[in-house]
């Protein structure tokens, strides 16, 4: 943490001073990359695959709270973020850019804390940081990743080509990331009114981790390649479960039925549901931020993961016409609506 130091104003080394700063932290780890930073475009080289390219971008007070949010944590998941899209595309993660508007608030030494995470996620997953920009901002921080990934063709997964009849999976658990945010939403509420009230978040490892540091399942990806298993559609959830089954839904021309029972939900989301009154299951299916996958495979196929602990069939893909259902413990039937997080809506 930055506390008690002396701290380094941006303007003392500039941009060019920042980018040199960056540039000498970075070690490349990839054969595709050709050229990283330091000219005025990277040059990657890729043979035989095709290119997976994605981008996300991050806004202070919008997709994440510095009163709560570690620097350092914040890097490594504006990464993971964006890592999570190449894998839902069964596509291997290879280089990033990095772009920052910032504030005159922060010094040079938030900075380093912010590329320490950042440079964490490269290492973690074998990623190079390619090149990117700065530029100042006059509301916060505004963090704009892009991910590039590649695969074989045969091996790239989308979100329209899931058939009727198809098993609806996911990895991990649901839910977790959520019950983490509206902890740490509490603890921010209760310090604000008392600051001289410590958080309270004894016990609570696991929601914070899954909010704070979510990780990308290219493992899941990785162990499909060997498994020979190839889905017939992919999502990572991000804007929770009930929204990524309707885009995979909607896209491929079909309803879908999950069972409740059947969701993923670990026991620490669980008791922290009960003491929030919260629905674990709202939590599961609108939360968001998992970063888990969602996916269909063909029945046949089922085989090939039964026993395997991270994989969870949850559902099945239905006709178009039977639309999107939610068959209850207690054996009714609940429409799926997408309730997950809308950037262009009011989020209470």
């Amino acid at each position: 943490m930055l506390d008690n130091k002396k701290l380094t104003p941006l303007s003392a080394i500039g941009e060019f001073g920042l980018i040199k700063r960056i540039q000498e932290k970075v070690t490349i780890q990839q054969i595709s990359t050709h050229k990283a930073i330091g000219d005025d475009a990277a040059v990657l080289e890729f043979i035989g695959k095709q290119i997976l390219l994605t981008t996300d971008m991050l806004t202070e007070n919008v997709h994440f709270n510095l009163m709560y949010t570690p620097l350092k944590h914040l890097g490594y998941k504006s990464v993971i973020v964006n890592l999570s899209d190449i894998c839902a595309m069964n596509g291997t993660p290879s280089q990033i850019t990095v772009s920052l508007a910032v504030s005159n608030r922060f010094s040079v030494e938030a900075i380093d804390e912010l590329y320490e995470g950042i440079l964490l996620a490269c290492e973690n997953y074998g990623v190079d940081l390619v090149g990117g920009d700065t530029t100042s901002s006059q509301s916060g921080l505004i963090i704009s990743i892009t991910a590039i990934g590649h695969a074989n063709a045969d091996d790239v997964v989308y979100r329209n080509s899931a058939q009727k009849g198809d098993l609806v999976c996911v990895t991990g658990d649901l839910g977790a990331a959520y019950m983490g945010l509206q902890l740490l939403e509490r603890e921010k509420e209760i310090y604000k009114a008392n600051p001289g009230i410590q958080p309270d978040l004894q016990g609570n490892d696991y929601i914070l981790k899954r909010q704070l540091k979510p990780e990308a399942r290219l493992d899941i990806v990785e162990l499909m390649h060997s498994l020979k298993l190839k889905p017939t559609a992919m999502i990572d959830i991000s804007d929770g479960l009930s929204s990524e089954i309707m885009h995979i839904g909607l896209d491929s021309g079909l309803g879908a039925k999950i069972y409740e029972a059947k969701i993923p939900i670990a026991e620490e989301t669980l008791k922290m549901a009960v003491e929030l009154n919260i629905d674990p299951t709202i939590s599961a299916m609108s939360g968001g931020e998992d970063y888990e996958l969602l996916f269909t495979i063909r029945p046949e196929d089922y085989e090939k993961i039964k026993n395997l602990p991270d994989f969870t069939v949850i559902g099945t893909m239905t006709d178009v016409s039977d639309g999107f259902k939610l068959l209850t413990r207690d054996g009714s039937t609940v429409q799926i609506t997408s309730q997950g997080y809308n950037a262009f809506l009011e989020q209470s």
